[in-house]
């Protein structure tokens, strides 16, 4: 029996979603093993997991060698078990007897610069390091209205928006659901706030995009891309995420509600909503070969688009590991789907020749 091996930082994360999987393994002939990276022993290759029993309907504690497919479901951040991780995961990318459903993709500021002369290059909002205090306040100056966020940063953790006023400036944020808002008098306040900030972490910056609805709340369009069980890429659906009014974020951890797409493009004017279908198919067909061209390969791809006042079309974000809440939420029919592809994808990747994609793997690592 194959084993599916699901490897999160911590046993809790995600726990409803991968026992849904692991309730649909065995008649697929498989069987789950959810594992943390730091558990592994390196000399034997065995790691301290636990198992699912679908007679108990339960996580068994074992002991096992590490899987040969592996599902990467960690999240990392700036904690010492983040970084004790990071490490183990990239040796075990690095082998040539595993096989990872989807490699992930680097930090934000990378992803821009291989996807900036591809034919999407003009979906990108332009992008920048922020390399010092001096950077930020030059592009503040010039457009007036900014945003920086963490080069590394998920689920909207951190992004803020400044507002050069005529005296003083805006800042604005969201922290656990809630909009944080700060005047600074003047500059030098903002160059010790902004001081602070960066030394925290390394930030990229962009100009900041109308992407509000008529609500003056903040939505985009989450899409779900996934290959099935012959390693073909398909979409899975997509949905339409809505912050507060006011605000700056509509992802679902900033407080952000979902509606239906079908229902919210008949919505729209006939020539509006088509213009908007052609580009999403557009950007949707080119995508998943031009990651997979310039990065390792992927299983599936979280793309958030946002559409600005003037019509314009964006790529906000890509995103190697995305959740399914908003696809759960308007199309729950979609839920056997959702459980089931990791599950397939994994055992093609077990019956097929690895021969090409390790070759494959090699030559993108000596880029």
């Amino acid at each position: 029996m194959l084993t599916f091996g699901i490897m999160t930082l911590n046993m809790e994360s995600e726990n409803a979603y991968i026992t849904e999987l692991a309730h649909r393994a065995e008649i697929l002939g498989m069987e789950v093993l959810r594992f943390i990276p730091s558990d592994i022993d390196p000399h034997d290759l065995h790691v301290k997991g636990r198992r699912f029993d679908s007679k108990s309907n339960s996580w068994i504690p074992c002991q096992a060698p590490v899987p040969t497919i592996i599902y990467d479901r960690c999240f990392y951040g700036e904690d010492e078990h983040s970084k004790l991780c990071l490490p183990i995961v990239t040796w075990l990318k690095s082998r040539s007897d595993i096989t990872f459903l989807g490699y992930g993709l680097p930090n934000k500021l990378e992803l821009y610069q291989a996807l900036k002369t591809t034919a999407l290059s003009s979906y990108l909002p332009s992008t920048q390091a922020v390399s010092d205090v001096e950077s930020v306040l030059k592009e503040l100056t010039l457009k007036k209205k900014i945003i920086i966020k963490p080069i590394n940063g998920s689920q909207g953790y951190g992004i803020y928006y400044l507002k050069k006023n005529e005296k003083t400036i805006h800042v604005k944020t969201e922290k656990q659901k809630r909009i944080i808002s700060r005047i600074f008098p003047n500059e030098a306040r903002l160059i010790q706030w902004l001081t602070l900030l960066l030394k925290q972490r390394h930030y990229l910056l962009q100009p900041y995009l109308e992407l509000s609805n008529k609500e003056h709340k903040p939505f985009d369009i989450r899409i779900l891309l996934q290959k099935n069980e012959l390693g073909i890429w398909g979409e899975q659906g997509r949905g339409i995420r809505i912050g507060t009014t006011g605000g700056i974020l509509s992802n679902l951890a900033a407080g952000g509600t979902v509606i239906n797409f079908k229902e919210w493009l008949v919505s729209l004017p006939p020539a509006k909503a088509e213009y908007i279908r052609e580009e999403l198919t557009y950007i949707l067909n080119c995508l998943p070969a031009t990651l997979e061209s310039a990065f390792m390969p992927l299983f599936e791809i979280g793309v958030d688009i946002g559409i600005a006042k003037d019509g314009s079309i964006w790529i906000l974000d890509i995103n190697s590991k995305p959740g399914r809440k908003v696809l759960l939420s308007t199309n729950p029919e979609l839920q056997e789907s959702l459980y089931t592809k990791p599950l397939l994808y994994g055992k093609y990747l077990s019956e097929t020749d690895q021969t090409e994609r390790k070759v494959y793997y090699e030559k993108t690592l000596s880029h």
